[in-house]
């Protein structure tokens, strides 16, 4: 997937002239690459324009015009982009009672190590990929509500995706949230183009 470069990056002042459209268009996109497994845990699976306007949305909100620091915003975000045999998503963690935020988030830990994504039956041949979640986001005590997870593809699991030949699950098997949701339709197309340009 291509990385975001510093030649894409708006000045201030004329993102502000296309945020609007920018905005509407991102919105738009992250329909079909949207994902909810439960009540509770949504994943938004990240490509090239995703990472665009979260690096231009940075620079908004920071002011910055540093090139230095804009680049810095582009190594951060370009390093959430998946590699050509991945696909690679934002896992949001949404409670919204702010009174039980971290009781529920605590009840959560161990969720980096509880999410799949399987492709037909893994008990009959299917495949699985297991989520592998970006370091430092949970602790022992702590879990962050914002999680950064890859699911890595061998050949054949990627072919399987891409051609539509078995179903696609995602999965979360923790003690306290066991949930999954199948992957289809507009989001699976959305998805298996992603693999395909790899």
């Amino acid at each position: 997937m291509n990385k975001v470069t510093l030649d894409e990056i708006l000045g201030v002042e004329r993102y502000e002239q296309v945020r609007p459209e920018f905005q509407r268009r991102i919105i738009e996109m992250k329909k079909d690459r949207r994902v909810a497994v439960g009540d509770r845990v949504t994943l938004v699976f990240e490509n090239h324009d995703t990472m665009l306007f979260q690096v231009q949305e940075m620079v908004r909100a920071e002011h910055i015009v540093d090139l230095d620091r804009i680049r810095d915003e582009i190594d951060v975000y370009n390093a959430l982009l998946p590699a050509g045999d991945e696909l690679s998503a934002t896992m949001l963690i949404e409670i919204t009672e702010s009174d039980r935020i971290r009781e529920e988030l605590v009840r959560l830990i161990g969720i980096d190590e509880a999410v799949r994504l399987e492709i037909g039956d893994p008990t009959r041949g299917g495949f699985t990929a297991r989520g592998e979640f970006e370091a430092g986001r949970s602790k022992a005590d702590k879990l962050s509500a914002v999680q950064y997870v890859r699911f890595h593809f061998d050949v054949p699991a990627r072919q399987a995706f891409i051609n539509s030949t078995e179903r696609v699950r995602l999965v979360i098997d923790h003690p306290n949230y066991r949930h999954s949701a199948l992957i289809d339709g507009a989001v699976r197309r959305s998805l298996a183009r992603d693999l395909e340009a790899a």
